[in-house]
């Protein structure tokens, strides 16, 4: 009774979680973390920490954000109200895939959660108002190892949905990449 499948997706490591929810007549029944049922994304610890956000506004992004080591987290995104397009940005030096990126819908709909692995960033569109998500993280929120992309770096090439509205002031000052501290700046020394 609701069990959790794993799809894994075009770069190594991300997965999406589809959650096949029980139905009765009077609602739904749905899980939404399994340890055991989730084995095979090899968690690297348990979860430490949850979040929740609410963005209200069509279009707003947040992102991209991301945990320098040691202290780099895997992360599982699900949407519980409204619509997002959710994105994962390989940062991984070394990696086949290094700063390639790949989006999702997520929605309260479609039930679907992004797995994201330690070595990738993480942003979001909003495509409906008021859209909640649900953050699990494997690591605590560390300020100090925090670090961040910017949503529009040429270096990247992300197709959004929408245009971008409404940006935080941290997240419209991350560098570029191609300028003097972007690659230094965000990526200090080997990621993962």
């Amino acid at each position: 009774m609701g069990k959790l499948s794993i799809i894994p997706q075009p770069l190594e490591g991300l997965a999406l979680i589809e959650t096949a929810p029980f139905l009765d007549e009077r609602g739904a029944f749905a899980r939404l973390f399994c340890a055991e049922e989730l084995a095979a994304l090899r968690l690297p610890g348990p979860i430490a920490q949850i979040n929740h956000s609410l963005t209200r506004t069509v279009g707003a992004a947040r992102g991209l954000h991301f945990q320098r080591t040691p202290k780099a987290e895997a992360k599982i995104i699900r949407c519980l109200r409204g619509r997002v397009f959710d994105v994962a940005v390989d940062i991984r030096r070394g990696s086949p895939t290094f700063l390639k990126w790949h989006g999702v819908e997520l929605s309260a709909a479609n039930r679907l959660a992004y797995y994201l692995p330690q070595g990738f960033a993480h942003g979001f569109q909003v495509l409906e108002p008021e859209s909640e998500l649900l953050y699990l993280h494997t690591e605590f929120f560390s300020p100090e190892h925090e670090g961040g992309l910017r949503h529009d770096d040429p270096a990247l090439g992300i197709i959004w949905p929408l245009p971008v509205v409404d940006l935080s002031a941290r997240d419209a000052t991350h560098p570029l990449l191609g300028q003097p501290r972007g690659l230094s700046h965000s990526f200090p020394g080997v990621l993962i």
